[in-house]
């Protein structure tokens, strides 16, 4: 049968032909790739697509490797440009030279690697012998190149492997200068920065330091990671005697500047005296620091203060929501995104010291002292607890210099040299070479353990990273999170204490009249006293909330086996994946609960002691993923 629509054997092709009663028609294997004849290129055109058996038969047939063409151009610079890995290593193998010259540019095989940002061509080379400090025709070496073209995988190898981070080209341009003037990514920047390199030199024909050159290429994210994380100096003078503070000044209210590098800005005014009094408090940074310690107290206190004031109910709440409008403009006003950072742990500190101030002065007298020391008791332990989980390590992640450059040195090497290199990789082929996200963090320059994250906050990578928490100021990880959950355990039981003695005294100094009902208790406590009632409204809410996450926590670990950012983004992990979203870490409540805290239960359990700022090796599918026995402590 044919389909008179196309012409072409009812097989299904064509949509309608086959009905549903028939049995489907087996189909055909797709027929192999055709491979490409190469035999008619020549040696250098085969270099350049990669044709690894017709350059080897024409070399073999007496082609000499070191021969350039009609443009000085060798064999092996059209690999390296090309990312040709399996041709280069031949090439190398039969005598080519690896640091030919040749080109326009007068440069070498590793010049064109970099400049294209080929990493396992600039391993091989490099590995082969290669001198990264030779400069090309604009006095550029491969540092310079890599730096310039955002190639940051080439630039940590280069530097691990010892080029100088700070060495110039031929006109005084360190890799950090072409880095801020050509890129507006945040790496290689930050990667310098990171590698140790220097943000005051200045260049030969200007006098400018790395900023000068971000400031005039208007590269908002270079300008921020040099003030901000690089310490960059504001005050350094070109050859014309141009500061970068000046240059800035300039410009403080476009839009490129960024609000945080215009904060600086400020501060910096506000230190040389050029502001009139009100402006200089408002930028002072030791100013916005008490205030954002000051506020919470000062709020708390002053809802109690108009709660108390003999007045109507809806001149009270007139006054709370000017009150607290004049809060939101001020917070605007005066916190910037790091003071914000430290607010909530203001709040928190904040409301606890007035509940304590409440029960000394208005409970205890109606709870008797038997009740007060329980409640001091157990906010002694609210207290140990929250400092463990505040001021301890949560479990960062560190290295040392000579650790970090061989991490990047093995991560580069195995990209270059692993089995995927073959005779038909294509030119951007390994350009990450081994530095995969789920395995190296690129802002610590250090391998990422298992269950491992970076902090976008704190700017550095916690082992078994539950989460940033803002109401102790610190990430929850490996080393703290025991002492997270006993603080959330003890706030339930501070809150739980704080709501039974404002109910107490309640009772007894604010008694209900004997026909009155539970609709008329707001109304009889808040005019007896407004203050009991507004600490008891946030003793209930606290413990509302602080319930729940005590309970979603506890869930996460003893009964899932997985952490909160595990929890969120599992469907990014592979080893999460392979199991349909389960955690391949969890072995049953009890087994969870005896790993996290620890405990035997008499020699019932036996818990397990793992390093997890330990690297470990790619997880299994359907495992647990295996850890090395250094892990397993």
């Amino acid at each position: 049968m044919y389909d008179s629509t196309c012409g072409a054997a009812a097989t299904g092709q064509c949509g309608t032909a086959q009905t549903e009663r028939d049995p489907p028609a087996p189909r055909d294997p797709p027929p192999p790739p055709l491979e490409r004849d190469y035999s008619g290129f020549d040696i250098v055109k085969a270099t350049q697509y990669g044709a690894f058996t017709r350059v080897k038969e024409l070399v073999e047939a007496g082609w000499d490797v070191n021969r350039p063409d009609g443009e000085t151009v060798t064999l092996l610079h059209w690999a390296a440009i090309n990312n040709r890995r399996e041709i280069i290593q031949y090439l190398l193998a039969k005598g080519a030279h690896v640091d030919a010259i040749g080109g326009e540019l007068q440069s070498t095989p590793l010049h064109w690697a970099t400049r294209q940002g080929h990493l396992d061509a600039t391993v091989l080379l490099v590995r082969a012998g290669a001198d990264p400090s030779l400069r090309d025709a604009e006095g550029c070496a491969c540092l310079h190149l890599a730096a310039q073209f955002g190639h940051t995988a080439v630039v940590a190898y280069l530097v691990a492997r010892g080029v100088p981070v700070d060495a110039p080209d031929a006109g005084g341009m360190t890799a950090l200068m072409w880095s801020c003037w050509k890129v507006s990514a945040v790496d290689p920047t930050r990667l310098l920065l990171t590698l140790g390199a220097a943000p005051h030199p200045t260049d030969r024909a200007h006098g400018n330091t790395a900023l000068h050159w971000a400031i005039l290429a208007r590269n908002t994210t270079a300008i921020s990671t040099l003030i901000l994380y690089g310490d960059a100096s504001l005050d350094v003078p070109n050859l014309r005697g141009v500061t970068p503070l000046t240059m800035l000044q300039a410009s403080a209210d476009s839009l490129w500047v960024g609000s945080k590098v215009s904060d600086k800005i400020k501060e910096r005014s506000v230190a040389a005296g050029r502001m009139s009094m009100f402006r200089r408090l408002t930028y002072d940074k030791k100013f916005r620091w008490w205030c954002v310690v000051v506020m919470p107290f000062m709020a708390f206190y002053l809802t109690g203060l108009v709660l108390e004031m003999d007045l109507n109910y809806p001149l009270k709440i007139l006054l709370l929501v000017c009150f607290y409008g004049l809060l939101h403009f001020i917070s605007n006003l005066l916190f910037d995104d790091e003071l914000k950072n430290i607010f909530p742990l203001s709040v928190y500190v904040a409301t606890k010291m007035w509940f304590y101030i409440t029960w000394f002065v208005f409970v205890a007298p109606v709870v008797g002292w038997t009740a007060t020391l329980a409640f001091t008791a157990c906010s002694a332990l609210l207290w140990y607890t929250f400092l463990r989980s505040w001021r301890s390590d949560p479990g960062v992640i560190t290295a040392t210099r000579q650790d970090k450059f061989r991490t990047i040195i093995e991560l580069s090497e195995s990209g270059a040299t692993g089995a995927g290199a073959g005779a038909g990789a294509g030119a951007g082929a390994g350009a990450g070479g081994g530095f995969d996200s789920s395995r190296f963090c690129s802002a610590c320059l250090v391998r990422r353990p298992l269950r491992s994250k970076h902090c976008s906050v704190c700017n550095r990578c916690v082992a078994k990273f539950d989460h940033h928490c803002p109401w102790v100021g610190n990430c929850i990880g490996a080393n703290n999170h025991q002492y997270f959950i006993g603080f959330l355990v003890s706030l339930v039981a501070m809150c739980c204490w704080m709501v039974w003695g404002g109910a107490q005294y309640l009772r007894e100094e604010c008694p209900l009249p004997p026909n009155g009902t539970a609709v008329d208790a707001p109304l009889v406590w808040g005019s007896c006293s407004a203050w009991m009632l507004w600490v008891l409204l946030n003793a209930c809410f606290h413990l509302f909330w602080v319930t729940v996450l005590t309970c979603c926590q506890l869930y996460l670990v003893v009964c899932l086996g997985m952490t909160t950012n595990e929890q969120l983004n599992r469907g990014r992990y592979r080893h999460f994946q392979a199991r349909g979203g389960r955690s391949p870490f969890t072995r049953g409540p009890l087994n969870n609960c005896a790993d996290f805290f620890q405990c035997r239960l008499c020699g019932l359990l036996a818990p397990r002691a793992r390093d997890w700022a330990a690297p470990a090796a790619a997880p299994a599918d359907d495992h647990e993923p295996m850890l090395p026995p250094h892990q397993y402590v």
